[in-house]
Order: C-alpha cells, then sequence, then structure tokens
C-alpha cells in the first residue's frame, strides 16, 4: 500500500474542477479548508516523522453542485528558511536541525533563521482555526499564521497565542472547565478548574495512565462533568508514524500495541467529604463511569469505555459543551491509517460505518443542513486518498442520519493525506476583515475549529 508517506505533495495553485458523481445537496455552498504535512525532505535533508512536514493547505470549494479543488503550501517562516537554504533549518516534532554558522554554505540560512524564525516552529500543519472574521492555520506550538481561505495565501507575520487564554475559549461552553491532564508512570491526573473562580476544585482526581491526542465534548449532568476522549494505553501512535516505519510494510512495521479506545470519564463536581472510602461517587444511571472516593481526598476514576479503534472524532459542534448523542470519526484497527468512517451513537451504542477497498479517508466533518433540528441532520464530508492507482482521490459526501452515499467529487491530483480542518459556508464570506484585529483574542470565545492535536 502507497500513499506517498515522506514523498512531497505538488502545489495545485489554480482550482481544478472535480468529476462529481451522485447528486451534491443543493443548500451545500461553501468551501471544505484543510491542512496537513505535504513536504517531508528539502535538499538533501529529510524529516524523520511525519508529524514534521512542512504544512500544506488544500480545499474545495463546494458550489451549485461542482467542486473545484486547489493546494497551496504555507509560506511560514519555517518554510521560508528551509528553501532558502535548501535544508531544514528549523526543528520539528521528530527532527532536530542543526544550522551551523561556520560553514559558509549555511551563513546566508543561518543569519536569515536567527532573525525570523521564532523560538518555537511556525509551521502550522495541524489544523484551522477561525477567530472573529479571520482564518488561522495552527500547530502543537503557540504559533499561528493567519491565511486568506480563498486562495490559500498566507498572511502577515506570524501571531503568537497566549495559551492560557486559548485553553479556556476552548472549554468555556461549560461552568466547569474540562479535563487538562498531566501523564506519570502510575496515574494521570485530572484538573477541573471552576470558570467563575479560575481556581481549580481541591479534590485531586486521577485515573490510570493514558495518552490522549484527541478530546470529543465535555458537559454537565447532575452534579457532574462528563467528558468523552480518545485515549491509547502507550505512545505506540507516537513511534508509528515516524517515516522509517511508515515506509515499510506497514501491516508489519505498522501495528498499534494500544488501540484508541472512546472512553467517558464522570467527575462529581461537589464530591462529599463524608462519603466513606471506597464509595462510588457518581449516581448517574447514564453511564457505567465510576469516581471512587479514596484516603488523602483523592477519588480514582473509572471511565466507561465506549467503542475500541476510534480516531480523529468529530461532533455537530452545536452541541459542544452540551450534552450530545453523536460521534463522527475514523476507524482504526491494527494501524494508525484509518480504513472506515464511523458514526457511533452513545445512546444505543450502535455505529455506522461507510468502507471501501483501498481508500483510507480522512477525518470526517459534519455540517448541518440549514435549519435542523435532529442532532444528526446533515452530511459528511471527508478527504479520501486511494491506494488504487486507478481510483484517484476524492471529495466524499455522505447522508449523515443514514450514512449513505450522495455523491462524490474526484480529482486528479496527488493529494496528500491531511489532519484537520473546518467547513466554511458561503454565508461566512459576507463580513470578513482584510486586518487582524486584538479584539479577536479578547473576545476568544468566537474561535471555532475543534481543538485537536
Amino acid at each position: 500500500m502507497d500513499v506517498g508517506f515522506g514523498r512531497n505533495k505538488k502545489e495545485q495553485l489554480e482550482p481544478v474542477r472535480a468529476r462529481v458523481t451522485g447528486k451534491i445537496p443543493t443548500w451545500l455552498q461553501g468551501m471544505l479548508l484543510r491542512n496537513g504535512p505535504g513536504m517531508h525532505t528539502v535538499g538533501e535533508t529529510r524529516y524523520n516523522h511525519w508529524f514534521d512536514g512542512l504544512a500544506l493547505l488544500h480545499s474545495f470549494t463546494i458550489r451549485d453542485g461542482e467542486v473545484y479543488y486547489r493546494s497551496k503550501y504555507l509560506r511560514s517562516d519555517t518554510y521560508n528558511a528551509n528553501i532558502e537554504a535548501n535544508r531544514i533549518v528549523v526543528s520539528e516534532f521528530g527532527t532536530m536541525a542543526y544550522p551551523d554558522p561556520c560553514k559558509n554554505i549555511f551563513s546566508k540560512a543561518f543569519s536569515y533563521l536567527s532573525h525570523t524564525i521564532p523560538d518555537f516552529t511556525d509551521n502550522c500543519l495541524i489544523n484551522i482555526m477561525k477567530c472573529g472574521e479571520d482564518f488561522y492555520a495552527t500547530t502543537e506550538t503557540n504559533y499561528i499564521r493567519k491565511i486568506n481561505p480563498q486562495t490559500l495565501e498566507t498572511l502577515e507575520k506570524p501571531f503568537k497565542l497566549d495559551i492560557l487564554k486559548m485553553a479556556t475559549a476552548y472549554i468555556r461552553g461549560v461552568t466547569w472547565a474540562s479535563c487538562l491532564a498531566f501523564h506519570r508512570e502510575d496515574k494521570t491526573y485530572i484538573h477541573i478548574v471552576d470558570q467563575r473562580t479560575r481556581k481549580p476544585m481541591p479534590t485531586k482526581f486521577y485515573t490510570d495512565p493514558m495518552v490522549v491526542f484527541h478530546h470529543v465534548n465535555a458537559y454537565e449532568e447532575d452534579g457532574c462533568l462528563l467528558f468523552d476522549v480518545v485515549a491509547y494505553e502507550d505512545s505506540s501512535l507516537y513511534q508509528l508514524f515516524y517515516l522509517a516505519n511508515l515506509n515499510q510494510d506497514i501491516e508489519e512495521h505498522s501495528r498499534l500495541t494500544s488501540v484508541p479506545v472512546l472512553r467517558r470519564f464522570a467527575v462529581p463536581l461537589h464530591a462529599a467529604q463524608d462519603a466513606e472510602v471506597g464509595s462510588n461517587l457518581i449516581k448517574l444511571t447514564s453511564t457505567t463511569a465510576r469516581a471512587l472516593k479514596e484516603k488523602d481526598n483523592q477519588v480514582y476514576c473509572q471511565p466507561e469505555l465506549l467503542y475500541e479503534g476510534l480516531e480523529l472524532p468529530r461532533i455537530n459542534y452545536a452541541h459542544n459543551g452540551k450534552r450530545y448523542r453523536y460521534v463522527f470519526a475514523a476507524e482504526v484497527q491494527w494501524s494508525p491509517i484509518p480504513t472506515k468512517i464511523l458514526k457511533y451513537d452513545i445512546l444505543t451504542k450502535s455505529s455506522l460505518k461507510w468502507e471501501e477497498e483501498h481508500c483510507w479517508p480522512a477525518e470526517p466533518l459534519f455540517v448541518p443542513t440549514p435549519g435542523a433540528e435532529d442532532e444528526d441532520d446533515g452530511i459528511i464530508l471527508s478527504a479520501i486518498v486511494s491506494t488504487d492507482p486507478q481510483k484517484p482521490p476524492f471529495l466524499l459526501i455522505l447522508d449523515a442520519k443514514s450514512f449513505a452515499e450522495l455523491a462524490r467529487a474526484s480529482i486528479d491530483v496527488d493529494m496528500h493525506l491531511d489532519l484537520h480542518g473546518l467547513f466554511i459556508p458561503d454565508a461566512d464570506w459576507d463580513a470578513r476583515k482584510q486586518t487582524p484585529s486584538q479584539e479577536a483574542w479578547d473576545r476568544a470565545s468566537d474561535c471555532h475549529g475543534a481543538p485537536q492535536t
């Protein structure tokens, strides 16, 4: 199977028209904007990890039943420095760069690097975020880059985020902040913050060791905070995305030792001080998650295991911070690369799936039908990469209720596997501003885009 891991992808600067089969809903007008690594070799140097690749933006513009595709590399300072030096000169997640000012051939690159590259890379390859009326490419560092979604151009200089402000903005939908956990060898602590007082709960909540890439949702119910995460028992996923593993036989070298599991935690917001040691503080009938009282003001949280083999979760974000029912995600089993698209019903514990031979789907994104009342009334968009040389990549459009295929838009390009993105309805273009505003960050609750890594 070859989907081009580590192979540099070409830009598609001019829009190319897709071949549409099926029927696209007439109300679906807008742009699916996606982000992910697209360049892993610069000159004679090569990144070690797939997460290190230079950011390649791409978009599917849907209008009047037609689809147009384009792609362009993010012109980050990191990108510019690497291209100018014709080698990797900025360190990334899994690749350490060593610019050497003593060597004349690299002196120009080092001079450029030392004056323009921030203390962390601004190679924003993970996600797209809307903040106010502007759009930004984001990554795991606290730098973001403003972009023009219509042209995919990179605008202005890197913007440095206040991480604490942005973290609270993502979880402003509930009175109590969702879990912010840190890992130790024997346990993972769960921190709950009262957003009215900005003070943490005095009770020490913890659970078993786990690695979390993606949070799904969190909401309050009868004095408890419920939050759902996709968790691993170990860090094998990090290791599997080293290109040395991905470029070998994936079935042999890229097997997960811990599959991702959708876990639901329940935390009592008012832990009973007089409760007996060993008693379960969760009285909800909607979940089997438990919180067991221990000595020294500690509570052990045991999650409910909802679904095994689920990643890249998305929801109907009208239900963010509220009770919800459906998770739209990619299904993974032995490999970190998705093979199916999944709709999981938390209430009935049932699922619907889409799959096709030789197809590797990207993160599925839900777009609601205008005026919809049901949580799953809408469509699912997913960019599909094929390992069959006779089958070009395509944008898949599913009915979110039934998971029946409505249409697909095939494009004759070398499309890359991406990570995250968002859908921009045509209505969002009307009042866009062309200059950044500090007020946009002061009203950070207006920032949209799943907080995924």
